[in-house]
């Protein structure tokens, strides 16, 4: 972890996955998620939501997203809960999420495909259950252009 990671406070989402991230891999694994860990688990950009907890573990810029990416728990637990899901043949992100956190979800595979090579499995999330359509309002927050990415 670098200097620059440490800007960004990283260890909220350390701290809070302390408790939370077998649970959540096991809830993602079984098909169906049944707890409160979307937030820290799936982070998504800034102005997306607007309770505390999602103020407190939105990311705020792709620089801070890309450090997420790099660090060396969070960006291991991102890649595998995101494998896991992608695991789940015949299910919709709508069906295991449930809503509100589909949505969540396909804003933060949007995020992290932005600061990921393609073909990541970010970009798989989003042909696997959001037809290859990204968020158009974390593109839009971020500054990139609504197309297929």
């Amino acid at each position: 972890m670098t200097e620059q990671d440490d800007l960004f406070d990283l260890n909220r989402f350390v701290k809070a996955q302390t408790s939370d991230y077998a649970r959540a891999l096991a809830e993602i694994r079984q098909g169906k998620k049944r707890s409160h860990w979307m937030w820290y688990i799936f982070p998504q950009y800034a102005g997306l939501g607007f309770s505390a907890t999602s103020q407190h573990y939105a990311i705020k810029s792709l620089a801070e997203a890309e450090a997420y990416l790099r660090h060396p728990v969070l960006g291991d637990r991102l890649v595998e809960c995101a494998e896991a899901v992608l695991q789940l043949d015949g299910r919709s992100a709508h069906e295991v999420f449930g809503s509100p956190d589909d949505i969540k979800l396909r804003s933060c595979a949007t995020l992290f495909a932005q600061v990921s090579s393609l073909g990541s499995v970010f970009h798989r999330l989003l042909d696997q259950y959001f037809q290859g359509e990204p968020d158009a309002k974390t593109l839009e927050l971020i500054g990139r252009s609504p197309e297929r990415l």
